[in-house]
């Protein structure tokens, strides 16, 4: 807990045991109130690793994809009562040592959304991204800047921190269920003027990590594409219903899923 204002981490997962464990025990203590594994339709012994560290588990009774995870992992993160809410991969890609980093710039910082990049200090090729990734991912963040009228060195992150109002406000029900849910939300948040800030976070790539791969990897871009136009004609007049205010916000999103705290 930071001061008064209660933290929650939601750790969107499929097929993590090996390295659940490893990331749930690197975050510091004494600062987060609750950790919450949302289970996408493990088949191996995540729900149990989760359960015997002590996380709550929220489970899915398939795989729904890792924006629905992401989703259902916030609509229970707000019903609990948290006041900022940091994702975290439970892969170990990311360090979870800067939870609490991104969550005081939540809750003390007045950041609606933080986001862990990955290329502010130069250093993601160094940390194991392979080169295509970072050339890609470079290219999309120029041409999304450009047409989103963004100043953010980094669209394809994971790692982020949302503040409560943020999901209480994005419309982020009806946002795709892939990977590129996240490029939408960075999209709402810009059109809609929450304050984004960034925090670097260095790139860890390492055997036995997920990742996204070479046809997934393209249809995520296509999405990245297809985002940033949609926003930029809506900035041109045709409406983009992601970027409608009035959207389904999280209090929609009704999938069912067992809770376990």
């Amino acid at each position: 807990m930071l001061g008064n204002h209660h933290i929650t981490v939601v750790m969107p997962g499929l097929n993590v045991a090996s390295t659940l464990e490893r990331t749930v025990r690197a975050i510091p203590q004494g600062i987060v109130d609750e950790i919450l594994f949302v289970d996408d339709g493990s088949t191996d012994d995540s729900v149990d690793v989760a359960l015997s560290l002590g996380c709550a588990v929220v489970s899915h009774s398939r795989n729904l994809g890792y924006g629905a995870a992401q989703k259902t992992g916030y609509r229970e993160a707000l019903a609990a009562g948290a006041d900022a809410v940091v994702m975290v991969h439970p892969d170990f890609q990311y360090k979870p040592e800067l939870v609490p980093a991104m969550a005081a710039m939540v809750v003390f910082g007045e950041n609606d959304l933080v986001l862990g990049s990955r290329v502010l200090l130069r250093g993601a090729v160094a940390g194991g991204m392979p080169r295509w990734k970072w050339a890609v991912n470079r290219g999309l963040t120029h041409l999304e800047n450009a047409l989103m009228n963004g100043a953010l060195s980094e669209y394809h992150t994971g790692y982020r921190a949302f503040s409560r109002r943020a999901l209480e406000v994005l419309p982020l029900a009806d946002n795709r269920n892939d990977y590129v849910f996240d490029n939408e939300t960075i999209a709402q948040a810009l059109w809609m003027k929450l304050r984004i800030g960034e925090i670097s976070c260095p790139a860890r790539y390492f055997e036995g990590m997920q990742t996204i791969t070479l046809l997934p990897g393209i249809t995520y871009g296509l999405g990245c594409l297809d985002t940033a136009g949609r926003y930029f004609l809506h900035r041109m007049g045709l409406p983009a219903r992601m970027l409608d205010p009035n959207g389904r916000t999280l209090e929609a999103w009704t999938e069912g899923a067992r809770v376990t705290r």
